[in-house]
């Protein structure tokens, strides 16, 4: 493919366009560690330098690409994520799965979330920061008000926790739900190592389940982030 420079917003457009659609072509066939400039511009038509007249990185264009998987996540959450009948406990435990499935699901998704914080939002600009942080805060609220939906026990501020406790798990429980060769090798050479391998959608199920038991119990309510209350009220829920 060879690009004539664009001339104007509307062509400038489509060529970041071209380099998203790219990158998420390569994204099926290889993991964000091995997505290279380099290849990306081959695969486009276009020199290094071009590429870096759209996009100032390649942290940049992966967080763009992570920014449209959340925004499609979301989008088949809010056609999946019906309210149920049931305690809280069994809706919790419900809503865990569908997560966790849904999840394992979209690997794209999982392996940049699993790579955001440590290495996609240390190589770019305040800008790009600016940009990328809107659309995750513009993402996780429109989560949020899906758990509440399914969870209105929670509460505004639990909610929007429980989808910064769910990131996390995601972030944590990817590359475990990926061993290494050499790991594998050790699981089949001694099965009395078969507990230390992670599946990654029942590493997901298991970690929300428990976030949600702790939020209803604690019954706290805070932002994200905020300090624990002095007195906890416990709440028990109908088991």
């Amino acid at each position: 493919m060879t690009f004539q420079r664009a001339r104007n917003n509307e062509q400038r457009n489509q060529r970041r366009r071209q380099i998203l659609d790219a990158t998420a072509v390569m994204l099926t066939e290889m993991p964000v560690a091995n997505v290279s400039l380099n290849e990306l511009s081959r695969r486009v038509g276009l020199a290094k330098s071009n590429v870096l007249r759209y996009f100032e990185s390649r942290e940049a264009i992966l967080l763009q690409l992570l920014d449209v998987e959340l925004q499609g996540w979301l989008g088949e959450l809010e056609h999946s994520l019906e309210p149920v009948e049931g305690s809280a406990r069994e809706r919790g435990d419900q809503l865990a799965r569908i997560l966790a499935e849904s999840l394992a699901e979209r690997p794209v998704l999982c392996d940049l979330t699993s790579a955001q914080a440590a290495v996609l939002e240390r190589n770019v600009s305040a800008k790009v920061a600016v940009e990328h942080k809107s659309a995750t805060l513009r993402a996780f609220q429109g989560l949020a008000g899906l758990f509440l939906r399914y969870l209105p026990e929670l509460g505004t501020q639990d909610a929007f926790r429980l989808v910064g406790l769910t990131t996390l798990a995601i972030s944590a429980a990817w590359p475990h739900g990926r061993p290494s060769e050499a790991l594998l090798a050790a699981y089949a050479a001694d099965p009395a190592l078969a507990p230390m391998r992670a599946d990654f959608t029942d590493l997901v199920r298991q970690s929300v389940e428990v976030a949600i038991s702790g939020l209803l119990v604690r019954a706290e309510n805070l932002p994200l982030g905020a300090e624990p209350l002095d007195e906890v009220p416990v709440q028990r829920w109908q088991e």
